[in-house]
């Protein structure tokens, strides 16, 4: 039955996307939709396949861009939020910064970027950077202060240094929120390197894109989006893996919080089963008293 249920919600998804698939295709056949407004699914697969090769090499460029921004963003909040969490005073000066600068729109400080840096890679992973560091510092930052400070009281008492404490306790305490942190940054990072790419670049999905929209090649701008979001899915799931591996413990606790809902549902069930069982016996029962008297 667990195996019924874990198969069920890896094929639910895909079945659903499917379906989609198939019932975009059909309507785009049905009703004569022109392709420059909007094509069909096997029309974008044929411009996929067709500009495979160009393709490949501005993917080759975005993937290099985020990765390099993604690295650099978590070294960078790593150290920060390490810092911010050691001086408290620190933390209430720069914490409202970090706040502040995400009201700052990226597509206004893109330009800007490219004045001062140039147009070479460098704009695009300071993009991605900013990007990316403010989901992983914040989870950084609230992992640690949710540590349990009995905890680290008792290692001191033990006489435990604070290498130990962080490998001990601050470090496996604050894992889920750093890997919910990478998640989210992972994602973000390719749309931030296809973000500046708009801006000026030589190569990369961005600058695709904005050729695929001035040429009014709506199949491979779909082309284009469908790599974007599989790039973004594939970063998003070797994190959940790696996750996993490394928070062996994380998953238990999940099969456990899984196991108790089920058997709190079971028992749901069944208590309501009873009740309406119960109130139904006891209606005949008052049915067949009425009818001796």
């Amino acid at each position: 039955m667990k195996k019924w249920e874990n198969t069920g919600d890896r094929v639910l998804p895909i079945a659903f996307i499917v379906f989609f698939i198939m019932l975009w295709e059909i309507l785009i056949k049905v009703y004569h939709i022109p392709k420059y407004i909007l094509p069909a699914p096997s029309g974008i697969l044929d411009a996929l396949i067709y500009n495979r090769e160009i393709l490949w090499e501005h993917t080759k460029t975005t993937i290099f861009e985020a990765g390099v921004g993604f690295f650099a963003a978590t070294i960078f909040a790593v150290f920060i939020s390490g810092l911010m969490n050691k001086y408290k005073l620190l933390k209430k000066v720069v914490y409202p910064i970090f706040v502040i600068s995400q009201t700052i729109p990226i597509i206004a400080l893109a330009p800007l970027f490219m004045i001062w840096l140039g147009f070479g890679i460098l704009p695009k992973v300071v993009i991605v950077v900013l990007v990316c560091f403010f989901p992983i510092a914040v989870s950084v930052i609230e992992g640690l202060a949710t540590v349990d400070e009995d905890l680290i009281n008792l290692m001191k008492v033990m006489g435990a240094n604070p290498y130990q404490i962080f490998m001990k306790v601050q470090l496996p305490s604050t894992l889920p929120a750093f890997f919910s942190g990478l998640k989210i940054a992972a994602t973000y990072s390719i749309m931030g390197a296809v973000l500046a790419e708009w801006i000026g670049a030589k190569s990369g999905l961005g600058v695709y894109m904005t050729r695929a929209m001035s040429s009014f090649s709506i199949e491979a701008l779909f082309a284009d989006i469908f790599i974007v979001v599989l790039l973004s899915i594939g970063i998003f799931q070797l994190i959940e893996i790696f996750s996993k591996k490394i928070m062996p413990w994380n998953q238990e606790k999940s099969q456990r919080r899984d196991s108790n809902d089920k058997k709190s549902k079971s028992f749901i069930n069944w208590s309501i089963g009873n009740g309406f069982r119960f109130i139904r016996l006891r209606s005949e029962e008052r049915g067949s008293t009425k009818g001796r008297e």
